[in-house]
């Protein structure tokens, strides 16, 4: 069974959002909204406003990283993480794909954003005079990110937002010149936070190819983290790391309930956790919250007094989404 401990599910009291960051590796951010939600599914205490003064005081970066997908990252693990996880090759085929060609684009770029502040897509277009509209100016940007050249800023009124680095962080980021140490360095993040785990797993969570994933893996050691005694209920946010961090979500939903929790077109329900395993399915419009379990909580599985303190549990769970919210 996966650890919900290594994904500090358990809720460790006294983590702020930074160290959470930290401890996670990386913290999947294309969606905003869940992945804030991920923070109050692994502390009691931390709030929106927690998570988003980390964020806008430049603890925590948001940027492409494993995968070439958008995550929180911590600032000062940025040069070892940019070392291995950032890629060109699918970035410069979009931008030939959206008509952006030049042997200038990284300074055009560079140019567009230095000394700007966070920028919209819209406000970005409009300096680039022509030379790149819509999804071309974020593949732009996410050139100028291989680079070291720039990051997303804090939402402004809903709408993502791009920034210089050097403007951001004081300086470009520079990848980790040591490759082997690198490599240590995510293979020990992964292993203690993805318990229990093979290379494999490192490979997909990452984007490394199998090879250098399982050299790091062998620069690296890390044990169990303690067990809970009882289950750990949890209502864990879209594209959650629990559900993203392993090569298969087999061992944690069982097929006859995969389509609910990936009906398709790129969508991943936010899911409710009992013991490790996916037992539903929720949702939420503002702070109005909604349980869809796959049968009776927990499957018909435990007695009806553990049953009981877990729909307890979920009950306040549903509470706790709404504190977080509000």
């Amino acid at each position: 069974m996966r650890s919900v401990e290594a994904q500090l599910l358990h809720r460790p009291p006294g983590l702020a959002a930074g160290e959470v960051v930290r401890r996670l590796g990386a913290m999947q951010a294309q969606d905003v909204p869940a992945a804030l939600l991920a923070f109050r599914a692994r502390s009691a205490t931390l709030t929106r406003q927690d998570v988003e003064a980390a964020w806008h005081g430049r603890e925590i970066v948001r940027t492409w990283g494993p995968r070439g997908t958008l995550h929180f990252v911590h600032a000062d693990d940025l040069p070892w993480l940019h070392a291995l996880t950032r890629r060109a090759t699918n970035t410069l085929r979009r931008l030939r794909e959206e008509g952006v060609t030049g042997d200038d684009l990284p300074a055009l770029i560079g140019r567009a954003l230095e000394d700007q502040g966070p920028l919209t897509k819209a406000e970005l277009e409009e300096r680039l005079a022509g030379r790149a509209r819509g999804q071309g100016v974020v593949h732009l940007v996410a050139l100028a990110a291989y680079h070291g050249l720039a990051v997303l800023g804090p939402l402004r009124r809903g709408k993502p937002t791009y920034v210089h680095a050097a403007d951001w962080l004081g300086a470009p980021i520079a990848p980790e010149p040591d490759r082997d140490r690198a490599l240590r360095e995510l293979a020990t993040r992964y292993r203690r936070a993805h318990h229990p785990a093979e290379p494999e797993d490192l490979a997909a969570w990452s984007g490394l190819p199998l090879g250098e994933a399982r050299a790091a893996w062998s620069l690296s050691a890390a044990g169990p983290p303690p067990a809970e005694e009882k289950p750990v209920v949890r209502l864990a946010p879209a594209f959650d790391e629990y559900l993203m961090g392993w090569r298969s979500r087999d061992p944690i939903l069982a097929a006859e309930h995969a389509r609910k929790v990936f009906p398709g077109g790129g969508v991943l329900r936010p899911v409710v956790l009992v013991g490790g395993v996916i037992r539903g399915v929720w949702g939420r419009r503002g702070a109005q919250v909604s349980v869809e379990p796959f049968d009776e909580l927990p499957g018909g599985l435990l007695d009806a007094e553990i049953a009981a303190e877990i729909a307890a549990e979920v009950a306040g769970e549903i509470a706790d989404v709404r504190r977080f919210l509000q």
